[in-house]
């Protein structure tokens, strides 16, 4: 341990117990990375918090001895926005983990960000209510909205920016702050709940969340649709979506991972270009849809579609698309996974898969396509070796043109998945003059340079690397 390290413990252990504060290395190799392919770099320390007061001293600390500091959830991102870029402390918030109200006549809750989606939804099931964000990973609510995740349900329900009506926010001078109230809607002030959804630490240290949830549907129905090709599938979603079905999921899973699909989840589903599609509403409601989604597909090509009512069978289609990434993973040791995460306007949606599932074929490597698709989000899974430099100049390539072609059809170049390391090059090209003014607010917010630095977007610092 430096010099420099040893001040920093000792002004930590001054302001929260021992035990709050560890040098493990073991602890610091698991803060060192997320689920993402990128390289692994150890913060110096960990702390964990059991309070706002808690973090408030941290990021006084941190401003005092100019040290970077890097909030963590679970490590469930898939982009390195957790990574420390040079070392300096991360605030894991694991301790923070309690779900503070739960009004549900407002259909409104106050949680912690160490609370899981798992955790909420299931204190919620007693009230008759469920948070609709579903990302597939049992990731931190903190996370979530740090990253402005979506996932499977975002075409009915919207994603994490929609739902947050207020964070308790600790700034980077150890401020607190409120970004808004619990009301449904204000014209007062500026937005800084959709300011700070989304920024992934860069402006501040989420305390508190207040989100929206909804009741629980009255009737709930899966379905399993099988296509000749992914272009067929993509075209049925945009027929579905242009008839004004409140459809509440719709995930594409092309050819090859339905095929992971099966191998993993010992299923035996048809191994053709797949939609997953869930229905929620009443009795008479769900039953039209139900019909009328039937009309659509047929008349693109649809070759077999299931419906699942039964509520063990319809959850089993949903852990099957859910553990496609562990499917994968698990079909290639040795190898690691990488998740592209693009994001066009719908009637552009099916040329970009096209385009992917082109690329992919031409890199002659373990990979699929999957996607939110009834929002034009889709994602390549791709099994890399990440010691073969031949490998990864193809992962590179791919992601490049995939990224590339989504912009340039007006796109972005994350949906969900944010920006942190791995998406930071290609802000000037999506944002152009609009990156400075980012910059400015990251500047007025934390001049600086202590709140995750080197993630969004490049700054210089004068962080101290311990």
């Amino acid at each position: 341990m430096t010099a420099t390290t040893e001040k920093i413990v000792q002004s930590l252990q001054e302001v929260l117990t021992n035990e709050q504060v560890t040098i493990n290395e073991t602890v610091r190799e698991l803060h060192g990375k997320d689920e993402s392919y990128h390289t692994m770099k150890l913060p110096d320390i960990v702390v964990f918090p059991s309070c706002t007061e808690d973090v408030s001293k941290i990021m006084r600390v941190s401003k005092e001895l100019n040290v970077a500091v890097i909030p963590f959830g679970l490590g469930s991102s898939l982009e390195g926005s957790v990574i420390p870029d040079n070392g300096g402390i991360t605030i894991d918030f694991s301790n923070m983990n309690a779900i503070l109200d739960i009004r549900a006549e407002d259909f409104l809750v106050t949680v912690q960000p160490g609370v899981t989606r798992t955790q909420l939804n299931k204190e919620l099931k007693k009230h008759g209510l469920f948070f609709s964000v579903d990302p597939g990973a049992d990731a931190t609510l903190g996370g979530m909205a740090a990253t402005n995740a979506s996932g499977t349900t975002s075409v009915k329900y919207g994603v994490m920016r929609d739902q947050v009506r207020d964070l308790e926010v600790v700034t980077a001078d150890g401020t607190v702050i409120h970004t808004g109230n619990k009301a449904a809607k204000s014209a007062s002030g500026l937005h800084l709940n959709g300011l700070f959804v989304g920024s992934e630490g860069t402006l501040g240290c989420f305390t508190e969340l207040t989100l929206r949830v909804y009741g629980i549907p009255e009737f709930t129905t899966a379905a399993r649709a099988s296509f000749p090709t992914v272009k067929d599938a993509v075209e049925a979603v945009v027929s579905i979506l242009q008839a004004g079905v409140p459809i509440a999921r719709v995930e594409l899973v092309d050819e090859s991972s339905m095929r992971q699909v099966n191998i993993f989840s010992e299923t035996n589903y048809q191994e053709q270009p797949t939609l997953f599609l869930e229905f929620h509403g009443n009795e008479a409601g769900l039953q039209q849809d139900v019909e009328f989604t039937k009309e659509i597909v047929a008349d693109h090509h649809c070759e077999h579609i299931e419906f699942e009512t039964d509520n063990a069978e319809r959850n089993r289609l949903w852990e099957a698309r859910h553990n496609l990434a562990y499917a994968y993973i698990h079909g290639n040791p040795g190898k690691k996974l990488m998740v592209t995460d693009v994001c066009l306007p719908i009637s552009e949606l099916a040329e970009a898969v096209n385009h992917a599932r082109e690329v992919v074929e031409s890199l002659d490597m373990p990979g699929g396509i999957v996607g939110h698709v009834g929002d034009g989000n889709f994602h390549v899974l791709l099994m890399i070796d990440m010691n073969d430099p031949a490998e990864l100049a193809k992962a590179d390539e791919l992601n490049e043109k995939i990224v590339h072609y989504a912009l340039e059809r007006g796109g972005t170049c994350t949906g969900e998945h944010g920006v942190g390391i791995g998406k930071q090059k290609y802000q000037q090209q999506e944002h152009g003059p609009a990156l400075l003014v980012m910059q400015k607010i990251k500047q007025a917010l934390d001049p600086d340079h202590l709140l995750n630095p080197n993630k969004i977007f490049h700054v210089e610092s004068e962080v101290i690397e311990l």
